[in-house]
């Protein structure tokens, strides 16, 4: 089931335990205004509480799992960052009592709605808690949501909004937002209202309304140099640098890149898939998708040698008044001179 249904039957038909595995702020937001619903405003007070796990003990939460609602019919409680589930050691000085969990779960007290996060990449599947919570709970894997559900969700928000997207302006949304689905929900709300004559959001207004970050900006950077436009990426580097964005910024972004390169060519090699990578790499699938676009042209040694390069910048950047931007200059002539090397 995708992750937009299963939080859209919270409030159809409620459970009585949820487990939210990963992080997604959009969608965890949506889960928090979906649980709260549950309980009438006049009762939340007495009836809806939240629980950071790394401040509050395990069992504090638990005793308002069990309580009875306060004169009302359900009563939600929702425990945040619940560390114990992984293998990671948890801030909170004292240990939770999880064997109180596992009662809880078994039981299952029908008018609690119990809402556990466990905003990580993995928990512990060999822990007892875990395998319980698994077996009791409904689980919901924001870790899982991939680029085309997200891609689905938002064409089906605009047409329910009664609009159009064309196909070239949800790519550059999605470019400028990285995919991030908050961002892009955010961005959507200007864009409707700039185009609630027309009904259509083109790519033009795309490029009118959202920004490029600071990360897209770099990309495009790294674009012209993979592709031997030497002094496209030089002037770009420039007008950076006289937007005042600070030279070791721009370099370990530009690391980043050529660091994330190299990893999906290595990944590939070994068979991984976009979703694999992304887990493995913790960054988002569009990124993944971004940069196998980029390799077909390029050995591993060549991005190897463009990444200890900019690593070398760095140190350069920390340690001397060496000029930015004539480092960078040299390391882009450089880098065009291997490629036209390369491609001879």
């Amino acid at each position: 089931m995708a992750v937009n249904q299963a939080i859209e039957q919270i409030s159809q038909k409620p459970q009585p335990v949820y487990l939210v595995l990963g992080r997604n702020e959009y969608w965890e937001s949506r889960i928090m205004h979906q649980v709260q619903q549950l309980i009438p405003e006049a009762e939340r007070t007495m009836n809806y509480a939240t629980y950071d796990l790394e401040e509050t003990p395990l069992a504090v939460a638990l005793n308002d799992a069990w309580s009875v609602p306060f004169f009302g019919d359900r009563r939600v409680v929702v425990m945040q960052n619940a560390t114990f589930l992984t293998g990671a050691k948890p801030k909170m000085s004292g240990k939770h009592d999880v064997d109180e969990l596992i009662k809880y779960l078994q039981a299952q007290p029908a008018e609690t709605v119990l809402v556990i996060f466990a905003p990580y990449e993995k928990i512990d599947n060999r822990k007892k808690v875990v395998k319980q919570l698994k077996k009791s709970a409904t689980v919901i894997d924001l870790n899982a949501v991939s680029e085309r559900e997200t891609t689905q969700f938002v064409q089906q928000f605009i047409e329910k909004q009664q609009y159009q997207i064309e196909p070239d302006a949800l790519t550059e949304l999605l470019a400028r937002t990285q995919g991030d689905l908050a961002q892009i929900m955010n961005e959507l709300q200007k864009l409707l209202l700039f185009c609630q004559d027309e009904r259509t959001i083109t790519a033009t207004v795309v490029d009118q309304l959202v920004p490029k970050s600071m990360m897209q900006n770099v990309f495009e950077l790294v674009n012209d140099l993979l592709a031997g436009k030497t002094n496209a990426a030089i002037q770009f580097y420039h007008d950076l640098v006289t937007q005042r964005e600070e030279p070791l910024k721009i370099n370990a972004i530009l690391e980043g890149q050529f660091r994330l390169l190299l990893q999906v060519k290595i990944l590939r090699g070994q068979g991984q898939s976009q979703s694999m990578m992304a887990q493995k790499l913790k960054v988002h699938p569009y990124r993944i998708k971004l940069a196998e676009r980029l390799l077909n042209r390029f050995t591993r040694k060549y991005l190897e040698q463009a990444y200890l390069a900019l690593v070398a910048i760095e140190h350069q950047l920390k340690s001397s008044s060496a000029n930015p931007e004539l480092l960078f200059e040299m390391f882009a002539i450089r880098f065009s001179q291997t490629k036209a090397k390369k491609n001879t």
